[in-house]
């Protein structure tokens, strides 16, 4: 059978821990989409692995594929299979030949255009993400694939480097031959690095045709997780655009992203992951937000009293809200409801995981956006545009704080022996979404998460 882990918000949900504590019950733990821009932390035993790339079903043994709606940074790919088996593990990972291939152009240009952008810039981590996406939707990208064929790969580069060259010196004004930027526009440089590349994907046989190697995998008898990077909330299509990835995070990329039917991602489980707050990084509106970030929250935006600053400060720094690859400040708000409409009908969800739990307590009340007030009137969802998002005031309500316990031995008894005013606030959230709590995230270790249901 197949799961589907999916950010139900803006990112930075703690996807990762949830792949983690379910995936021993998997056999194959695939990426659908994203690249290094995605950190993810996995805390096994006394060791934290911090991974960008990489599935972190790697760390637990897994065979770890990257699918074909992925963009990988080949460079960082090996770093990370690397810096693992120098820690003792041996990762078995997999590259689908469609993935297509971020070059150094592609991160050079991604913090020109970034800046050039300038208010509707979406706070990008500079990893040539986005602009590999978009080589990719306009047929002038690099496949995984084409690595492994010299010819080919010579082919496709003498195309497509001249006009990253024009762009470059012509449009942004910049020396493309300027030796800092260590070949990132010369044919011969990019040529002779990727071939490499390429032939040690070819040599460690990491390289897949990613839809039949799942298919024969779950023929098999075999079960497959499917991990998302980033949130519903921030997915090309279904998100706060122009404030957006460059793919599509919602259970819909899972098919796309691995070549599997939607059929089979449907007759699975698609798991949700909530943060019991928001967070995240970059610009936009956020309707719930406390405090204000320097650079990222709107001029108008946010709760600027003295007390939702404080209670800002005390959020990011109990829940660690600095990005894993950036290091960046996270805005925080409390939970957004109509968020969470939004994200269990784009997705299908049959069951939730909430994490950070344990952040909120001390905290008394504990809000919750229930709903929004547009132009006058309710709204329970979030609107299709972002300028009307931002034309939106949250309407709370408020539960009862609880404070802090032993929460590893909470997670050990289960689900009844959370504080009775958390519990009534996951189960507000439950039945908001109409959807079953599975998990319920109470600290950063694997042994700080109360199981109330498998999905496998």
């Amino acid at each position: 059978m197949t799961v589907t882990i999916v950010g139900s918000q803006l990112g930075d949900e703690g996807k990762g821990g949830i792949v983690d504590l379910y995936g021993d019950s998997a056999d194959v733990v695939v990426r659908y989409q994203g690249g290094d821009n995605a950190g993810h932390t996995v805390v096994h035993g006394d060791e934290t692995y911090k991974l960008s790339l990489v599935p972190s079903g790697a760390v637990r043994g897994k065979t770890g594929v990257l699918g074909n709606g992925c963009v990988v940074n080949p460079e960082t790919l090996f770093e990370e299979v690397d810096a693992l088996a120098e820690r003792g593990l041996d990762p078995d990972v997999r590259v689908a030949e469609r993935a297509h291939v971020i070059l150094p152009y592609h991160r050079v240009l991604d913090g020109i255009e970034e800046a050039e952008k300038e208010d509707l810039a979406a706070g990008t981590t500079g990893r040539g993400i986005g602009p590999t996406y978009e080589d990719k939707a306009g047929r002038r990208g690099i496949r995984v694939g084409d690595l492994l064929d010299a010819d080919v790969l010579r082919q496709r580069l003498e195309y497509v480097v001249p006009q990253k060259r024009a762009l470059y010196s012509e449009v942004f004004g910049g020396d493309p031959d300027d030796p800092e930027l260590d070949g990132a526009f010369d044919v011969e440089t990019l040529f002779e690095r990727y071939r490499t590349y390429g032939e040690r994907i070819a040599e460690e046989g990491m390289a897949v045709d990613c839809g039949a190697f799942l298919d024969d995998r779950l023929e098999a008898g075999d079960d497959v997780m499917m991990e998302g990077a980033q949130g519903t909330s921030i997915d090309i299509d279904h998100g706060i655009y122009p404030y957006v990835t460059s793919s599509n995070p919602t259970a819909g990329g899972a098919s796309t992203g691995t070549g599997l039917g939607p059929t089979v991602v449907g007759q699975g489980e698609v798991v949700g992951i909530v943060k019991a707050y928001l967070s995240r990084v970059g610009t936009g509106p956020l309707p719930t937000e406390m405090g204000h970030v320097e650079g990222q929250t709107p001029e108008d935006g946010g709760d600027t009293s003295d007390e939702a600053e404080e209670i800002a400060t005390y959020i990011r720094d109990e829940g660690g809200e600095y990005g894993t690859v950036t290091g960046r400040p996270r805005r925080v708000g409390w939970l957004d409801m109509p968020m969470l409409r939004h994200a269990a009908r784009a997705n299908g969800f049959t069951g939730l995981a909430v994490n950070h739990l344990d952040v909120l307590a001390g905290l008394d009340p504990v809000k919750v956006g229930h709903a929004y007030e547009m132009d006058g009137e309710e709204r329970r969802s979030m609107p299709a545009t972002t300028e009307q998002w931002g034309r939106c005031t949250a309407t709370y309500r408020e539960f009862d704080g609880w404070e802090a316990v032993d929460w590893a031995a909470v997670a050990e008894e289960g689900y009844d022996a959370l504080p009775e005013n958390a519990r009534t606030f996951l189960e507000y959230i439950s039945d908001e979404l109409d959807t079953p709590i599975y998990a319920v995230g109470v600290g950063p270790g694997r042994d700080e998460t109360v199981v109330v249901e498998n999905p496998f």
